[in-house]
């Protein structure tokens, strides 16, 4: 999320000092990072130390370094922020993106991060976007929310062609989205961080706490004939201190465990995860202010057979990505790992389908607005020593 206006940052000091570091380590003939190939093992062991070196201070200092799979074609103009996957009948796997500033999806090869194509354009109409946001595929559909179209558009793969746009009448700044199938159709949660104006300074002003009570809006989403039909099911949030939702982007679900994880980035308040059912109703718990020590940013769920899994999120530094895993039951923290590159991740997103490139799943991240990376959960489990996790 890039909105948050400066009152609402952490200072940066810190941050800007650890990415220096790491720039003048690559000066000084550190490799860099590979672009649209794969990153081999061998280059994260040659990059480790100098990470470890530019992050001191910043981040978890105790997180595993697993090797990036591979990165993509770096492209700052792209201002990327989502990523979701999905699996052709062929086998082939797709890596959309959302593109923030040049108004797009951005295409890549979910095995090697290969660019494919762009799809899409500035405007309003079926098939363009405005400062398209967080992204989410279930089936053969991917739903992409909109901020300044202040809606949701739902494409169907591999053609990407519209299927529905829906929300405009409800959604003031749509920003992150979870979607999961009910019965024959879909239900989305979609969080709104409207703000109450402007300073006059042209800082964002924050709603009172009685205010926030549309922070996460609900949608339907079923066919009906030959298309589909989306209706709105209501809005919540809570006006507690302690559970009201400030800054909201991130979001994702566990219906087996009747909850949702909603990430707050008001980062003058604290960097957590607060727990909410699906009903919209705070558990009276957070999660991670013991151990994000920036921006949560991203959220997924690893699901295994007998009911176990883990919450993965993000601590945002921006000169290092840290991945946090909480046990999927109890909710306690077990394990954090990071990659020689990655830094300033937005969006995750989590492929628990084995490919011949990742058998056991992969973690894509964005990568510093840019592109994107790679990580095997092979890699992963076996860094945090992960009991085996079957589908």
């Amino acid at each position: 999320m890039t909105h948050v206006s400066k009152n609402l940052r952490r200072p940066l000091a810190v941050l800007a000092t650890a990415a220096l570091t790491l720039a003048l380590a690559a000066c000084g003939g550190a490799p860099a990072p590979a672009t649209g190939a794969a990153t081999g093992a061998v280059d994260a062991e040659d990059r480790a130390d100098q990470v470890r070196e530019a992050a001191r201070g910043e981040g978890t200092a105790d997180a595993a370094i697993v090797p990036e799979a591979f990165a993509t074609p770096m492209t700052p103009e792209d201002n990327i922020d989502s990523v979701a996957s999905w699996t052709a009948p062929d086998g082939q796997i797709l890596l959309l993106a959302t593109a923030k500033s040049t108004h797009r999806l951005v295409v890549y090869d979910g095995d090697t991060g290969e660019f494919v194509r762009h799809v899409g354009e500035r405007g309003a109409g079926e098939g363009q976007f405005d400062r398209p946001n967080g992204i989410a595929i279930v089936d053969d559909l991917a739903f992409v929310g909109e901020r300044d179209n202040r809606r949701v558009q739902v494409l169907r793969l591999p053609g990407m062609e519209t299927v529905a746009m829906f929300g405009a009448d409800a959604l003031e700044l749509p920003y992150g989205l979870w979607v999961h199938k009910v019965d024959a159709g879909y239900e989305l949660y979609v969080t709104d961080a409207y703000m109450a104006g402007e300073d006059a300074e042209g800082e964002d002003i924050l709603p009172p706490l009685e205010e926030l009570t549309r922070r996460v809006h609900r949608f339907a989403f079923t066919p009906e004939g030959e298309g589909f039909a989306a209706r709105h099911l209501g809005a919540f949030g809570d006006t507690s201190p302690e559970g009201a939702l400030r800054v909201v982007e991130s979001i994702w679900g566990d219906p087996a465990n009747d909850r949702l994880m909603i990430a707050e980035e008001d980062e003058t308040y604290a960097n957590e995860l607060k727990v909410y059912d699906l009903e919209g109703r705070y558990s009276g718990r957070t999660i991670g202010a013991d151990f994000l020590k920036a921006q949560s940013e991203g959220i997924m769920l690893k699901h295994c057979a007998d009911g176990s899994g883990w919450w993965i999120t993000t601590e945002q530094g921006k000169g290092r990505t840290v991945f946090h895993l909480f046990d999927r039951v109890s909710l306690e923290h077990a394990g954090a790992v990071t990659g020689p590159t990655v830094a300033n991740t937005d969006g995750i997103w989590l492929d628990e389908a084995a490919s011949t490139a990742f058998p056991d799943g992969v973690l894509y991240a964005v990568h510093d607005d840019q592109g994107a990376v790679a990580f095997d959960w092979r890699a992963i489990a076996s860094a945090l020593a992960l009991p085996a996790c079957a589908r």
